[in-house]
């Protein structure tokens, strides 16, 4: 297939496009399965988005910079390749404010107490132990699949064996299932939290957009837990990419692939470095990158443009913030996710603002403490000073709202974001902010056209595209990771039953190759 001029070839098996999470673990399951892998890397570390850095100058502090906290890695993937990581749980679920007073959810002793100081009796904690049972119920049942061929519809109903939740789940918008549960505007808050994380939708769209990304965020390895990678998310992707160049795997960084010539047999992917192009042969090609990279790599039509929604805050503090709510330790609230502006009807609003082309007024957010629960990413001399850090994920703020002026509109978001921090503390946040060697205050912001420019993500949408429910259909193959192309698999997050730091992509693509 080389045409005359060309560079000379290199023939390997398969050709992986991309070194984030997901295209290191297809890489490791193919070499240890005695394929030769080459992977290419455009930037020049591996990692993609799961990585961890230093963002202020002079300050030894390893954040996780852009993905942060691990529930749907199965432990099978870590099992099975042998990596040198583990995640710590927390041992808050979380806090959420609300004047002098909150909601905190720890454990069940503690939790109904919070409830009924909350609501004045103990039906809301009841019903929330009813409806979180059902979602456990649900993640034993799932969770499993994801690692599976696509199950049918139907086999995945009959599976999970319990009508009303598949009905909660799959067929309503979750909007129903909180009302017809919850009586309290920050309980129904709380819960649908869950459903907007990285995603623009009301808790009543009836394309059932929220409903996906409620279930991957209550399914993970069957409980739903959110765990903290110990050492950050960078320990995950270097062990990684030790596993797979252990098994023999060839990764080049700074090698942006920008062409795949194939015909359905035989692949070829053209590739730029400081030195020039280069030409790769392979059986197979996966591509670790967004369904828009993909096309453009094939010379294909560009599929339906994706939209990221979210804020994303990283701080260093000198020590954490005083509350308002003397109740609570910072050490307890700041250990799980502390809910900020996310009641229920403070979520409709601003999704309302956002939809009708303006910034939230109020914008909601949540933040956790990495550092509370594993203070190995700060250097010693930080963890002796008390020094923590906060990582803020903010929600409906879609990528239009940054068209005309990024840098203006980020500045306004974070303003109004911290503002509404604040407003659940006893000092302001400023006020305990580390300063870099530069003295300026340990604080950065992303947007979704940051988060695009920095990363390639389309529109900045963390999951590359919406996400979609995890069975087959007629648009799917037999894992969810095919394309039009037999030979050219997508890897990436945009995959079937993709989003979130999990391997599962980076997995089925690889089984898929290994006809399993």
């Amino acid at each position: 297939m080389t045409a005359p001029g060309k560079p000379s070839l290199h023939a390997y098996d398969v050709v992986v496009v991309g070194a984030g999470h997901n295209g290191l673990v297809a890489a490791a399951y193919l070499a240890r399965a005695g394929r030769s892998v080459l992977v290419l890397e455009r930037l020049g570390n591996t990692g993609g988005a799961a990585i961890s850095t230093r963002p202020f100058a002079g300050v030894d502090a390893r954040l996780s910079r852009y993905s942060y906290l691990v529930s749907l890695l199965p432990k099978k993937i870590v099992d099975d390749l042998g990596l040198r990581f583990a995640v710590r749980k927390r041992t808050v679920s979380s806090y959420t404010p609300q004047g002098d007073g909150g909601l905190l959810v720890a454990d069940p002793a503690r939790t109904r107490a919070s409830f009924a100081a909350l609501t004045g009796s103990d039906r809301a904690y009841e019903s929330w132990e009813r409806f979180y049972g059902a979602t456990a119920h649900a993640a034993r049942r799932i969770f499993p699949t994801l690692t599976e061929p696509l199950p049918r519809r139907a086999d995945l109903r009959a599976r999970l064996d319990d009508e009303a939740t598949w009905r909660m789940l799959f067929e309503e918008p979750i909007g129903v299932a909180v009302e017809k549960n919850f009586d309290d505007d920050l309980v129904r808050g709380v819960v649908l939290t869950d459903a907007l994380i990285g995603t623009f939708a009301d808790a009543h769209d009836p394309t059932l957009l929220q409903n996906r990304c409620f279930l991957y965020h209550v399914i993970g390895n069957g409980t739903g837990d959110w765990d903290v990678p110990v050492g950050g998310m960078g320990a995950l992707t270097d062990s990684l990419a030790a596993a797979a160049r252990s098994a023999g795997a060839e990764i080049l960084t700074g090698h942006e692939a920008v062409r795949i010539d194939t015909d359905g047999a035989q692949a070829e992917v053209v590739y730029r470095t400081a030195d020039g192009e280069g030409v790769a042969a392979a059986e197979h090609v996966l591509v670790n990158a967004s369904p828009q990279a993909l096309a453009a790599l094939l010379g294909d039509p560009a599929p339906e443009p994706a939209e990221g929604a979210q804020l994303k805050v990283n701080m260093l503090l000198t020590r954490l913030p005083r509350l308002r709510d003397r109740s609570v330790d910072p050490r307890e609230a700041f250990a799980g996710t502390f809910h900020i502006a996310e009641g229920y009807g403070q979520l409709a609003t601003a999704y309302q603002e956002a939809a009708s082309g303006r910034l939230p007024s109020a914008p909601p957010s949540e933040i956790y403490c990495h550092s509370l629960t594993d203070p190995s990413i700060l250097g010693p001399e930080l963890a002796a000073q008390g020094f923590h850090t906060l990582t803020l994920f903010g929600l409906h703020t879609p990528a239009r709202l940054f068209a005309a002026d990024n840098d203006a509109a980020r500045e306004q978001l974070l303003a109004a974001t911290l503002a509404q921090l604040d407003a659940c503390l006893d000092e302001p946040i400023a006020d305990v902010l580390a300063r870099d060697a530069d003295g300026r205050p340990c604080i950065e912001a992303k947007t979704p056209l940051d988060l695009e420019r920095d990363l390639r993500l389309p529109g900045g949408h963390i999951f590359h595209r919406d996400l979609s429910f995890p069975y087959a259909t007629e648009a799917t193959g037999r894992w969810g990771v095919e394309t039009e192309r037999p030979n050219v698999l997508l890897c990436g997050a945009g995959a079937v039953r993709g989003g979130g730091v999990s391997g599962i992509p980076g997995h089925n693509a690889a089984m898929a190759v290994l006809g399993r």
